[in-house]
């Protein structure tokens, strides 16, 4: 398994790092597995101050993940991608590529110690990075993640564009955030997202807005930095 960190990601291109959080871009698509052992060590060494803060921006190839809340009949096609069980919150999701990841490595020790803040200040990056492209995000109280209207389908239509899903260990967080910019929506079909029935998936393309990966990293770097501050 490879997991060094030459060898899975470099430094984000155009995204000047801060002092203490520092920026990751996956080159390629990151088996799921070794994201997560990056992640496992990057953890522990942020806990143990041997390490910054870290976020790394990456894709998958297609895959589903159940979180801690998955309802094992919301898995439609079983045999149709890889399933991972994991440890952070929420039911199924898909992840693959034209999906950008955010996986999100923060000491909140230093940032307050609230989980439910800090949840609502990634809906917050994502729903300002999507203003960058035209879009109109909004939170929903009953569930979390990035929601767009469409009202083209009827007044109370409305997708999902962005899902959140993190874990937290000696208060550092990891996991983090997927924002749809371009994926295989049909790829969907397979399971139930984050167990709602009565909604659909978007993506920037979806909407009309054809933004490159490099685009949106350099939108949620800016948007990041005004939501955290510098760290």
């Amino acid at each position: 398994m490879v997991n060094t960190h030459d060898a899975l990601a470099r430094p984000a291109d155009g995204l000047a790092a801060s002092q203490t959080v520092e920026w990751l871009i996956a080159p390629d698509l990151v088996p799921y597995r070794d994201a997560v052992a990056f992640m496992e060590a990057r953890v522990a060494a942020i806990a143990a101050g041997e390490a910054n803060e870290c976020i790394w921006l990456l894709e998958h190839p297609p895959l589903y993940t159940a979180g801690t809340s998955a309802n094992p009949a919301d898995l439609i096609s079983p045999d149709r991608f890889p399933v991972f069980q994991t440890g952070r919150g929420g039911e199924y999701t898909y992840h693959g590529p034209g999906q950008r990841i955010a996986y999100v490595m923060l000491d909140l020790n230093r940032r307050g110690g609230d989980i439910r803040r800090f949840v609502a200040a990634l809906e917050d990056c994502i729903i300002a990075t999507l203003s960058d492209f035209g879009v109109t995000g909004e939170r929903r109280e009953d569930r979390i993640g990035v929601w767009v209207r469409r009202p083209e389908r009827g007044a109370d239509a409305e997708d999902k564009i962005a899902a959140i899903g993190i874990r937290v260990r000696r208060w550092v967080t990891f996991h983090g955030i997927s924002l749809n910019i371009a994926p295989d929506l049909e790829h969907y079909s397979g399971i139930v997202p984050c167990g709602v029935r009565q909604h659909g998936v978007t993506s920037l393309r979806d909407l009309g807005e054809d933004a490159t990966p490099a685009e949106v990293d350099v939108a949620l770097k800016r948007r990041f930095a005004e939501v955290f501050g510098a760290g």
